[in-house]
């Protein structure tokens, strides 16, 4: 979703609120020519949404007075606009490797991987094989509708319709071990990607093969073939 899926008028409020930083009503009404009580059924829309927040700005009159409300964008209406963290990304990456070397990347990368692995830890304790591939569906995005499941003989399969970080990983593939080896340690068993998006399969296969068990204590990170 981005500003421009917005209805006009909606739209138009999110960009004063994005240009000017903040605006109270009067602002808003001069810059639309719309009744106040319109209006503030669109901000109170944006707000449920998550898009706006209202808080009160201190007056500088010396006299004091209520203070006036003010509405500003969320960091979700942040977003709605254009931004370019890929970009960013993969300069973070392309310095470190310049720079500092190959080894240090994938210090970074395995720093990472330990990270995932600590988060999710606590979450799959208990938990049987199936269960926890079931939580893993949410490695990515929580409550991923597009993560599935596929079970055949002797390995169950997790499947990525929809790489939230496509656009960096189809130049820089190397983060996708970040992935394979967060599951791996995570599950205890081998895990090898059979189908990639950066080979034009349109989604991500992590097969887990549970005829071949991995010793997570001795398992360490390494950059998928």
């Amino acid at each position: 979703m981005n500003v421009n899926s917005f209805p006009e008028t909606k739209r138009e409020i999110l960009k004063i609120l994005k240009e000017s930083g903040s605006a109270s009503i009067a602002m808003l009404q001069s810059k639309l020519d719309m009744t106040g009580e319109a209006l503030r059924q669109h901000l109170l829309q944006l707000r449920q949404e998550g898009f706006v927040e209202r808080k009160s700005k201190k007056s500088k009159d010396p006299a004091g007075g209520r203070p006036a409300k003010q509405y500003y964008l969320t960091l979700e209406g942040e977003h709605l606009f254009p931004k370019n963290y890929d970009q960013l990304t993969m300069e973070i990456i392309d310095t470190v490797a310049d720079n500092l070397g190959q080894d240090a990347l994938l210090k970074i990368l395995e720093t990472m991987t330990k990270t995932r692995v600590k988060k999710w830890e606590p979450q799959l304790q208990e938990l049987d094989i199936n269960e926890r591939v079931e939580a893993l569906k949410g490695l990515y995005l929580q409550d991923d509708v597009f993560m599935e499941i596929e079970e055949s003989e002797n390995a169950i399969s997790l499947i990525e319709h929809n790489c939230p970080f496509l656009n960096v990983a189809t130049k820089r593939p190397a983060l996708c071990s970040v992935t394979i080896s967060t599951l791996t340690q995570l599950l205890g068993y081998k895990v090898e990607r059979t189908k990639r998006f950066q080979n034009g399969d349109g989604r991500c296969v992590f097969r887990i093969s549970l005829d071949q068990p991995v010793d997570v204590d001795s398992y360490h990170f390494t950059l998928e073939k």
